[in-house]
């Protein structure tokens, strides 16, 4: 009888030594009702940077064919069922070079980083209309490789493209499915390069609801998420490399345990 409690006790200690978690750290946004979020009331609209690749249309209701020569297509080879082969016209994305220029057709070289997609909108659009048109055409310009990367202690890990070119550090993290019970809620490391090409670290913690102020809140293109992994993760880690040795030592205390209690008798 003996034996058997000093066996369930050795092994419920074990137990909570490597697998418990404290509670604390798991929530997010624990302190949401003491957060100001006065200064969260802007509206967030992501930067023209190097290396983003712009799509850009000019079209014009009234006179389509005026503004033509503005939109960049080229012709796209696909084979049909009778096997004759078709061009479908297709648009070119323009390559924001380092310097933060694009040369766009009949307008020359334009100077677009720093720019959000409404502001590059408004400045094409008044270009084309004050030399070539006589009234504003519509422009669109969409960023076509907004992407953010997720790692470490989450669902799915990995790339995802953003279509809305807006999104928080914890959209990014819907989008990996959430952090797994191992991962660090209070130390994810956000990796960001500038416009110049240098890199940061920053942390964030995600049971702190003060990060909706944060500058981080709202990632840019090509960021990169990592989320650590807690002591408890790592324990585990050792453990699940020498199980061989954890299950003798038990036996072992089991044993000398059942025989002190026989020499008692």
């Amino acid at each position: 009888m003996t034996k058997k409690i000093l066996s369930t006790a050795l092994v419920v200690l074990l137990f909570f030594m490597t697998a418990c978690t404290s509670y604390k750290t798991v929530p997010y946004m624990q302190n949401s009702a003491e957060v100001n979020l006065d200064s969260s009331a802007v509206l967030y609209d992501a930067r023209i940077m190097p290396k983003d690749e712009l799509t850009i249309t000019v079209s014009s209701p009234d006179n389509p064919e005026a503004v033509q020569a503005f939109n960049l297509v080229v012709a796209r080879t696909m084979a049909s069922y009778n096997n004759y082969l078709t061009s479908q016209p297709t648009l070119q994305t323009y390559l924001v070079n380092n310097e933060g220029t694009i040369n766009f057709p009949v307008l020359g070289t334009m100077k677009v980083e720093g720019m959000t997609v409404n502001q590059l909108e408004d400045e094409i659009a008044n270009r084309i209309e004050a030399s070539y048109l006589k009234m504003k055409p519509i422009v669109t310009v969409r960023l076509s490789n907004y992407k953010i990367s997720v790692l470490g202690e989450v669902t799915s890990p990995g790339t995802y493209t953003v279509s809305s070119e807006k999104i928080s550090i914890y959209g990014a993290l819907a989008m990996a499915k959430d952090l797994t019970i191992w991962g660090r809620r209070d130390n994810v490391k956000l990796i960001r390069e500038d416009e110049n090409g240098k890199k940061s670290i920053h942390e964030l913690n995600l049971n702190d609801a003060d990060i909706i102020n944060s500058p981080y809140y709202y990632l840019q293109q090509n960021d990169v998420i990592y989320v650590t992994p807690n002591k408890t993760k790592s324990k585990n880690s050792d453990i699940g490399s020498s199980t061989s040795y954890w299950v003798s030592s038990i036996s072992i205390l089991v044993s000398v345990a059942s025989l002190v209690t026989n020499l008692l008798k």
